[in-house]
């Protein structure tokens, strides 16, 4: 008998029980899913009894059992298994690795990944192979969850709604988990743990806490997590399209969408998820390879484990433009003040990051590079040459601006690659990551307000940056430089820029002007404390409100004493200068009525 023969009569005998055998599955997936999640919150968010340890490890063997076998059972019942295996190679990789620690913890009473740590020298990061384990476990249970459930299909949401509340969810859900007892040194009340998740997920890096003191190992890794979930509206737009293909999104909703990724066809960005996750920790694991080796000798490591988790946390943090820092006081600690190579490390990751992932892929992919290695005379794309033309402009302008007011100043005790290396830092970062290499409080005035105007320009679109994007500064120069030479186009790069865009331009600058005057009123109100102070003024509160709304992270020194209302303020400023204003007025706006009709133009004196 041939294996399709055998195949056809097991598919027949088993073709009466699947429906009921798979259902039941789906239900007991479900419950096993919520215990399992529970049980993971109780493990690593609570200090447990050797009693509580060992039930909480037999719900988890046995929660790993359960996806085993059900696994093992929808090959079974599959008609064609060998075309299972191959669509589910990633989860049966996971399953792999989960029954061969399973087995190795029953027989040998251990765990194969921390035997591997400790053999190559981190024994550190021993501990550290349970919660690898459980980042699996996780990945499987949602997974799970999600291709069981019915609810998505259900939801008539628009894009926008769905989006925003993602960011919401993810935000609570951290501030939940920041809350619990093992995450904190000495405890963290209700609105530091949400000023901390909103600020990890949002991206932004301004810590109302020393992220070092105040957060134990557990804490820093799910500060990392909070990071790593926010760090793309790219990642965001990949679930949007896995969504359009079970709810339906009318055209008019594609604005939105395209908004995340600069296309003019939104399906053009099939399988673009899976593809940014590559190459996004591609370039973050490079990024932790060159500071492991690169950081100073003189720093004491507790282990091999500690060193690579501070290479993992910043290279992560610098792309993703989070900018916060596992050392007291940022990359100005002693420690690492003078470590110029990780600066230049973690400046490159900064500015990788601002650039957009689509502007990555447009440079670096390897068939674009050899298309334009065939054909000289194609060119990268618009959207690319506005975000790396613009981006280059701004550093050197800052770079040069920051070395001559600061050379005497904050950069006066560096050597002048030091200085060099400090005024090329600071001026990449104020654009999208909060990291700082000097003392921000006793930076000029001058300086302080390049860092206002940079941070207010923020980074490219399709990056983890805020601020107005730099498309929106090239169209609003082009459009300037038109008027000022009586032309009557815009033009960028041979190519004429539409109303439509100049509207978009200008009223996204005009929104984050106003959004941020109110944001400065406001905190004039409930900072009076601060203002009352000799060393602080009004710019203070201008800098930490621009810095909160373009989602930046720097501050001059008044995180740490702002009140609690002023704390809400800011947590305000960062969701939404993350998650667009233009989508948050999309969002609540629902159904508009188009007007089918034009009034006669106006015809007034202009300025």
């Amino acid at each position: 008998m041939s294996w399709s023969q055998f195949r056809e009569k097991a598919n027949l005998l088993l073709f009466k029980s699947k429906e009921k055998v798979l259902g039941a599955f789906k239900g007991l997936s479900i419950a096993v899913t919520l215990l399992a999640i529970g049980t993971m919150i109780w493990i690593y968010g609570f200090r447990l009894t050797e009693e509580d340890k060992q039930v909480a490890l037999y719900i988890i063997k046995g929660s790993f059992l359960f996806y085993i076998i059900h696994y093992l059972t929808r090959i079974v019942y599959d008609f064609h298994p060998i075309d299972f295996l191959k669509r589910t190679w990633f989860e049966g990789v996971m399953m792999s690795l989960l029954l061969i620690e399973g087995i190795s913890s029953s027989l040998f009473d251990t765990l194969l990944l921390e035997n591997v740590f400790k053999s190559i020298g981190l024994s550190g990061f021993a501990g550290f192979s349970t919660v690898i384990i459980q980042v699996y476990f996780l990945i499987v249970v949602i997974n799970e969850f999600l291709r069981n459930s019915d609810l998505l299909p259900r939801i008539k949401l628009n894009p926008a709604i769905i989006f925003v509340l993602s960011f919401v969810t993810i935000i609570m859900g951290g501030t939940f988990l920041l809350m619990l007892p093992e995450m904190t040194t000495n405890g963290i009340t209700f609105i530091d743990a949400l000023f901390t998740s909103t600020s990890a997920t949002c991206v932004t890096g301004l810590m109302t806490l020393d992220a070092h003191t105040a957060f134990t190992f557990k804490g820093q890794f799910v500060i990392l997590a909070l990071i790593k979930l926010g760090g793309t509206n790219i990642i965001a737009f990949g679930g949007f399209l896995s969504l359009m293909s079970k709810v339906g999104v009318g055209i008019r909703h594609h604005q939105v969408i395209e908004g995340f990724v600069a296309k003019n066809n939104i399906l053009s960005a099939s399988g673009m998820l899976g593809k940014v996750l590559l190459w996004t920790l591609m370039i973050e694991l490079g990024g932790a390879a060159a500071m492991y080796y690169l950081w100073d000798p003189n720093i004491q490591w507790y282990d091999n484990g500690e060193r690579l988790f501070y290479s993992i946390f910043h290279s992560m943090s610098a792309f993703n433009n989070a900018g916060i820092s596992l050392f007291t006081d940022g990359l100005y600690n002693e420690a690492v003040r003078y470590n110029y190579l990780v600066h230049w490390v973690v400046a490159i990751q900064i500015f990788l990051g601002a650039l957009g992932i689509l502007a990555i892929f447009d440079l670096f992919q390897p068939e674009k590079l050899r298309l334009r290695l065939k054909y000289p005379w194609k060119q990268i794309d618009f959207s690319t040459k506005i975000a790396l033309y613009v981006s280059l402009w701004l550093v050197a302008i800052g770079a040069v601006f920051i070395y001559f007011t600061e050379r005497n100043g904050t950069l006066a005790g560096h050597s002048l690659f030091g200085q060099i290396t400090g005024a090329v830092f600071q001026s990449i970062t104020p654009r999208t990551a909060g990291y700082n290499t000097v003392n921000y409080a006793a930076l000029s005035v001058p300086t302080v307000m390049m860092m206002i105007a940079l941070m207010y320009i923020g980074a490219s679109s399709t990056s983890t940056g805020g601020g107005i994007k730099t498309s929106s500064l090239a169209i609003i120069w082009a459009d300037v430089r038109a008027v000022m030479t009586g032309q009557e186009r815009a033009v960028l790069w041979k190519r004429t820029i539409g109303a439509s865009l100049k509207s978009s331009a200008y009223s996204i600058a005009i929104i984050y002007v106003v959004m941020n005057f109110i944001g400065t009123i406001l905190l004039s109100f409930t900072e009076w404390q601060v203002l009352s102070m000799p060393q602080f003024d009004l710019t203070d509160l201008v800098f930490e409100q621009v810095s909160a709304f373009s989602t930046v992270g720097l501050s001059l020194g008044i995180t740490g004493l702002l009140s609690e209302a002023g704390k809400y303020i800011l947590v305000g400023s960062m969701f939404v200068g993350r998650v667009g204003t233009f989508t948050i007025a999309f969002a609540l706006a629902g159904k508009f009525a188009q007007q089918k009709f034009k009034y006669p133009e106006a015809e007034t004196i202009v300025g």
